[in-house]
């Protein structure tokens, strides 16, 4: 019996004779380039068996590679077995970039086929004027999904609008704040495709794609028409009435192309060249002004109400994970069977308890012992390990509640001894933490000149992480956003006051265990001097951290008060909330080290 995946490669491959096409490049995308993707935009899915978020795939006449990052090394090798498709395991020094390894498997020329819709202005720049200074032609308009019999829809989920006691500002005074960012890069009108922009934007929501609190659109603002193109059967009318309140009237989704080639000649329409399509940007023409997004630093520097909000949510977050986790201990330690997939039911039936709950803010990672050191590791029902008294087990997970998005990341301990590796491997990544959490900074610092800080004490020993250390968090949207970061390589975006980002320094160790510890951090003022403006974080998650787990001998004085002030913080914060039994366990776990 042939391999579903190989059949499908064999049909794109007849696709691709017929269209003289020699190399296709299929990437993990849709036409909004949104890391996470409805069943609809699942092309590379199809094409490959590989379910991360993350990776993009190369077909040729006869070879096929994945290229991933290191969160997904383990998860790709197991699910491109036997599928013919080749592991590329981007980030490391002997693995090319694709278009490297197309130019040098593509010598006499030939022609690479991409969907233009699937790929950025940047993207499609960047790989054009590769290929091209090789002789090597790229043609946009192949696309591969061509062959995809049974193709899902576009999602149908209807939207809604967000509250403005949530939002703390209205959908008109956002446009006026877009429109003048855009004046300073010379353009009166914008064309926004990122969904989670457009969400903020007009205060819209929606459940289009998993976890992610986004509504399948397009958005054109200028002074004269303000006009959201999305399919109708998804704006309800009172919807369809607010959005006329604001300024904002509706055309079809499929309309986007077609309204854009009829602007006007002199029309100057900016688009963020790293999330619009490289098909719109063409149906654009001279009207492209490729540049920034006017939204990006808006929308990641959270406003009061907004701030307020995600606080409120923290408690109540702070709340079901204390509940889950002293259930999680108390059964596996006392023989009552549990799985991984039993994990991700008990933090979301304790999360879903609240009225404010939507959704998970990305499917929860419950990775125990070796299963841990997956990065983005996913149970289901056929890799569930079961929970034993001893081992690490490492709990990745969040919610989207109408007033916030949580992520939170916590290792424990189910034994009652842990070993003296696990301790020592927990302890380097909490120094890291720490580090990283006590920070004080200049104001226009970017990222990457914080991120040694969560590393340098893995380093010293010859361990590493790959990941980033940080990534921004949206606000009752999407649990990774930009534009800051903190990682190894350079992202300009500074981190600015209203910034909430995460601190999740881990260490993997294949086979054996992974370690991540998370928190959501909220980037403020800490002093102003004859040098300037200094900055700081806050942490706003609530949660303890594995007492158990600590070994203070190779910690600094500093390290451990921050340790106990946190914890003293967490059980002041939660216990008013928690019931006699999940009280009493928060107290021994928030007990000073």
């Amino acid at each position: 019996m042939k391999h579903p995946i190989t059949e499908r490669l064999a049909a794109l491959r007849q696709l691709m004779a017929q269209n003289h096409i020699t190399a296709t490049v299929i990437p993990q995308n849709d036409a909004h380039m949104s890391e996470y993707l409805s069943p609809f935009w699942q092309v590379r899915r199809f094409f490959s068996g590989f379910t991360g978020s993350a990776g993009d795939l190369v077909v040729t006449a006869d070879k096929a590679l994945l290229w991933t990052d290191s969160r997904y090394f383990l998860q790709a090798a197991q699910q491109l077995a036997d599928s013919g498709i080749v592991l590329m395991k981007d980030g490391l020094p002997e693995t090319p970039s694709i278009a490297s390894w197309l130019v040098s498997e593509l010598r006499n020329g030939g022609t690479v086929g991409i969907d233009g819709m699937l790929f950025s202005i940047q993207a499609r720049n960047d790989l054009e004027n590769r290929l091209q200074a090789e002789g090597i032609s790229l043609v946009t308009t192949f696309d591969p999904a061509q062959v995809w019999n049974d193709r899902p829809t576009l999602p149908q989920g209807k939207i809604f609008v967000h509250d403005i006691k949530y939002a703390g500002l209205g959908a008109a005074a956002k446009i006026s704040n877009v429109l003048l960012n855009a004046a300073a890069q010379k353009a009166p009108a914008v064309f926004i495709s990122a969904l989670d922009e457009i969400a903020w934007v007009l205060n819209i929501r929606s459940n289009d794609v998993s976890y992610n609190p986004v509504a399948t659109s397009f958005l054109y603002l200028s002074k004269d028409r303000n006009v959201l193109f999305i399919d109708p059967v998804k704006v309800p009318a009172d919807v369809a009435d607010y959005l006329a309140s604001q300024g904002v009237t509706c055309r079809p989704y499929s309309d986007v192309k077609t309204w854009l080639g009829a602007l006007p000649a002199d029309a100057r329409v900016l688009v963020d060249a790293s999330r619009t399509a490289a098909a719109i940007a063409s149906v654009l023409g001279t009207r492209c002004v490729a540049g920034t997004s006017p939204v990006a630093m808006l929308k990641a520097c959270k406003n009061d109400a907004q701030l307020e909000g995600l606080r409120t949510a923290m408690l109540r977050d702070g709340v079901a994970m204390v509940k889950s986790l002293h259930r999680i201990i108390s059964d596996v330690r006392a023989g009552r069977p549990l799985t991984e997939l039993d994990v991700a039911d008990i933090l979301r039936t304790n999360r879903a308890a609240s009225p404010l709950f939507f959704d998970e803010s990305f499917g929860t990672i419950a990775g125990y012992g070796p299963h841990g050191a997956i990065v983005h590791y996913e149970a289901d029902a056929d890799s569930a390990a079961a929970l034993e008294p001893h081992g690490l087990l490492l709990i990745d997970s969040g919610a989207q509640y109408y007033d916030g998005t949580t992520d939170i990341t916590r290792t424990i301990s189910l034994g009652v001894q842990p070993t003296e590796q696990e301790r020592h491997d927990f302890t380097l990544v909490m120094k890291g933490h720490i580090a990283l959490a006590r920070a004080i900074f200049p104001a226009g610092t970017v990222g990457m000149q914080l991120d040694a800080l969560a590393r340098q004490y893995l380093w010293r020993e010859g361990l590493a992480y790959l990941h980033g250390t940080g990534h921004g968090v949206g606000h009752f949207l999407n649990v990774h956003e930009g534009p800051q970061s903190i990682r190894l390589n350079y992202v300009p975006a500074p981190l600015t006051p209203g910034m909430v980002t995460s601190n999740e320094p881990g260490l993997y160790r294949e086979g054996i265990h992974g370690i991540r510890c998370e928190n959501l951090v909220l980037t403020v003022p800490a002093a102003t001097t004859e040098f300037g403006q200094f900055l700081q974080f806050e942490t706003l998650t609530l949660c303890p951290f594995d007492r158990s787990l600590f070994d203070v001998s190779i910690m600094t004085p500093e390290e451990i008060a921050w340790i106990n002030a946190y914890h003293a913080l967490v059980a002041e914060k939660l216990t008013p909330l928690l019931d006699a039994s999940d009280a009493e366990w928060l107290a021994e776990q928030t007990a000073a080290l």
